[in-house]
C-alpha cells in the first residue's frame, strides 16, 4: 500500500469544497540485524526487502552476492513495522561497526550518521565510456514518468529509475524519501544480480551528497535529476568521476560535472 485516501477542505477563491485526495503513505520500519535493532527508517511501504538490501549495501554492511534471510517480525495495519535480517557475522561489513542512531527520516541522509568522519567515502574514481545526448535524456525521463504510478495517484512520492548503457529501463521504484527510492532500485538490481548493468540513475527530485555517494558505491557513472543539486553533491560528483545533471525539465538541463559525457553539448 503506497497511497491512502484522505478528506480535506479545498479552498479556491473563497469557495470551499470537501475533496478526497490520495496521499503517499509514510510509515516507520525498524530494521534489526541478527535480532539486534539497527535503525528505523521512515519509508513508503512496499519493496521493503529491496530497500533494506540497497541500504545495507550503501552503508557497507552487507555486500555479499548471495541473498540474506529477511523476516517480518511485526506488522501494523498489515504493513511491516519490524523486520529482521539474518546475516552471518563473517559477512558483516565494517559499516556495521559504525552504527546509526535508531532514527533515520525519509528525507535526510545525514541524520543517521554519528560523526562527520562518517561522511567520508573511499574508492577509485569511476572510469566510464558513457556517451549520450540531450534527446536520450528526455526519452529516459519520459519512460520514467510512465511508471510513476504512486506519484500520479498522490503527487507526493519520489521516484528513482536505473537504465542500462542502451538506455533501457532496468528498474523503477517510488517512495516518500528520495534516498529510499534510490536504495530500492539498487537493492532490486542486487537481488537480480544485475547491478553491473546500471549506467544511468534518474531521480525525480533534488540531489544531495548522499545520492551521489550511493551512485558511486553502486558504480553508476551518470546521475540525472529533475531538480537542483547541492554544492556538496557537485563536489563529490567531480571527485568521483560522475556526470551530474540537474534541472532537467522540458528543453533544459544543467550539467555540473563531466560534461564530456554528452555527445552534443551544444544541443543541451
Amino acid at each position: 500500500m503506497q497511497t491512502g485516501s484522505y478528506q480535506g477542505l479545498k479552498i479556491t477563491n473563497q469557495q470551499k469544497v470537501i475533496v478526497t485526495d490520495a496521499l503517499v503513505v509514510e510509515a516507520p520500519l525498524q530494521i534489526n540485524i541478527n535480532s539486534t535493532a539497527y535503525t528505523v527508517v521512515m519509508r513508503t511501504p512496499d519493496n521493503d526487502k529491496e530497500l533494506v538490501r540497497g541500504l545495507l549495501y550503501a552503508e557497507d554492511i552487507y555486500k555479499n552476492g548471495s541473498d540474506f534471510i529477511f523476516e517480518v517480525l511485526q506488522e501494523a495495519s498489515q504493513i511491516p513495522s519490524i523486520i529482521n535480517v539474518r546475516i552471518r557475522k563473517e559477512d558483516l561489513g565494517k559499516g556495521y561497526l559504525n552504527k546509526r542512531t535508531l532514527l533515520s527520516v525519509s528525507s535526510c541522509g545525514i541524520c543517521g550518521k554519528q560523526e562527520l568522519k562518517d561522511l567520508d567515502i573511499a574508492g577509485e574514481k569511476l572510469l566510464s565510456n558513457a556517451s549520450f545526448s540531450s534527446e536520450i535524456v528526455r526519452a529516459m525521463f519520459s519512460k520514467m514518468h510512465l511508471f510513476q504510478k504512486t506519484f500520479k495517484a498522490s503527487g507526493g512520492s519520489h521516484a528513482a529509475a536505473i537504465f542500462n548503457k542502451n538506455h533501457e529501463l532496468l528498474t523503477l521504484k517510488e517512495d516518500l524519501g528520495r534516498h529510499n527510492a534510490v536504495d530500492k532500485t539498487v537493492g532490486a538490481l542486487l537481488l537480480q544480480d544485475a547491478l553491473k548493468k546500471a549506467q544511468y540513475l534518474l531521480v525525480s527530485g533534488r540531489v544531495s551528497y548522499e545520492i551521489v555517494t550511493k551512485a558511486f558505491i553502486a558504480k553508476i557513472p551518470v546521475i540525472i535529476a529533475v531538480s537542483a543539486c547541492s554544492s556538496l553533491a557537485v563536489d563529490f560528483a567531480k571527485e568521483f568521476g560522475i556526470c551530474l545533471i540537474g534541472f532537467t525539465r522540458e528543453q533544459k538541463m544543467t550539467v555540473y560535472s563531466n560534461p564530456d559525457f554528452l555527445k552534443n553539448i551544444a544541443d543541451v
